[in-house]
């Protein structure tokens, strides 16, 4: 797999001619949504099949996993294009496998209302689907937003297991701490929250469950593990699986990082994993700054495997942009959230070049607008194939689980182009 970024002067056509593939190939693999309209600073990812297939009259998909003993999954996931199709055609080109090195678990969020043709590209890719559509209310009570039925349904027909997510959070991001703590002070209420969780995971069919943590300190790990730990119990006597995923932060203190000293081994004896990521959702408060941080990952990986098996860490890679109008006023400037497509259109819209900040790993472009007749300057950091590549790269090079990807509701092909070329997808049901 090789990186490329868009130069002056660079077309779609110039860049497959210079890597020796097809148009369509690229277009592809980086879901191109306006190829011929590339921006400076663009990425584009460029992979190299270890093995192709040439469809012959009466080939089938089934047919031709087996006869290169490979499943139909890996078909799938290696030719995305073929997931909301009924046949395939003589001639065209089937990729049968990639020069991988390796295994990785993959984990997607999602709503239950994801569009049907976005889930089914994107379940060959999955080794579990974190259903996010439960929220802890008083009492230990539980609420949901929408029917996941079908949701459920269609990750088990692929393979895939799916994990009822619950949090304090609502279905926004609007954090509640008071009844995070309510339930984790009071036994009665966290004794009915398990029940109302394990009724739900029966009623709905989920193998297991994946719960947020947002509050976790050094003073109130204690709660936080009396609470894994029963919870723990009884999901083990029923079967289910048990992750957790912790929206963790890092401080910057005279440019040294500080991490909160909370004892993570304790954890790691209840659950089957831990996901590290920091939540971003449609409205962001904080200052303009990039959208994750690679070296506050790294430092925060350091410090948790000091205490936790690699084979149990899971890194959260988001997948989304912010616009930022400058100046940035604290307590009253808001950002608009971008998808990455949309990162992109916004770049080439304004005419401005992409830039790349090597610390954080990602990347940002300033561009000038006049509203109303009024000028103002704007601020984007959004994620691109070297952000991803960077993220996934810290699971080879520490030995970790995997990466959980925040969120799955659109379909960015170049996020699974990057991990399908280098890793094979563990699957443990197929």
């Amino acid at each position: 797999m090789f990186i490329y970024v868009v130069e002056q002067g660079d077309t779609i056509y110039s860049i497959a001619d210079r890597f020796g593939v097809t148009v369509n190939q690229v277009i592809q693999d980086n879901g191109l949504e306006n190829p011929y309209e590339l921006v400076i600073g663009q990425t584009i990812v460029i992979v190299y099949p270890k093995q192709t297939h040439t469809v012959q009259e009466g080939d089938t998909l089934i047919s031709i996993a087996d006869s290169y003993n490979v499943s139909p999954m890996q078909l799938l996931r290696n030719n995305p294009q073929l997931s909301d199709r009924k046949y395939i055609y003589p001639g065209e080109t089937i990729v049968i496998s990639y020069n991988t090195n390796g295994k990785i678990i993959t984990n997607g969020f999602a709503y239950p209302y994801i569009k049907r043709d976005t889930l089914v590209k994107i379940l060959p890719n999955l080794t579990y689907l974190s259903v996010f559509n439960y929220t802890a209310v008083e009492g230990g009570n539980i609420i949901s937003y929408h029917d996941d039925a079908e949701v459920v349904q269609m990750s088990k027909n692929y393979g895939v297991i799916p994990l009822m997510m619950i949090a304090t959070l609502s279905s926004q991001g609007e954090p509640n701490k008071e009844i995070a703590f309510e339930i984790l002070l009071n036994e009665e209420y966290q004794e009915n929250h398990i029940n109302a969780i394990l009724e739900v995971m029966r009623a709905k069919g989920y193998q297991g469950i994946n719960i947020v943590f947002n509050y976790i300190s050094s003073s109130n790990q204690s709660l936080y593990e009396a609470f894994m730990k029963n919870v723990s119990e009884r999901l083990q006597q029923e079967g289910y699986l048990f992750f957790i995923t912790i929206n963790y932060r890092i401080e910057k203190i005279n440019n040294n990082v500080f991490i909160e000293p909370v004892n993570y081994s304790k954890f790691i004896e209840y659950v089957n994993g831990i996901t590290l990521l920091q939540f971003v959702w449609g409205s962001n408060y904080g200052p303009p700054a990039p959208v994750t941080n690679i070296n506050d990952m790294i430092a925060f990986i350091e410090y948790l495997l000091t205490m936790v098996s690699p084979d149990k860490i899971i890194v959260g890679i988001p997948l989304i942009g912010y616009d930022w109008e400058l100046p940035y006023v604290p307590g009253k400037s808001i950002t608009n959230s971008l998808s990455l497509n949309s990162a992109i259109d916004l770049a080439n819209d304004v005419g401005t070049t992409i830039q790349f900040d090597d610390i954080s790993q990602t990347p940002y472009f300033l561009y000038n607008q006049i509203n109303i007749g009024i000028p103002s300057q704007h601020m984007v950091w959004t994620m691109d194939a070297r952000s991803m590549d960077a993220l996934v790269k810290i699971v080879k090079q520490n030995a970790l689980s995997g990466s959980a990807i925040w969120n799955i509701m659109i379909y960015y092909p170049i996020i699974w182009t990057i991990i399908n070329s280098q890793y094979d997808v563990v699957k443990i049901t197929d």
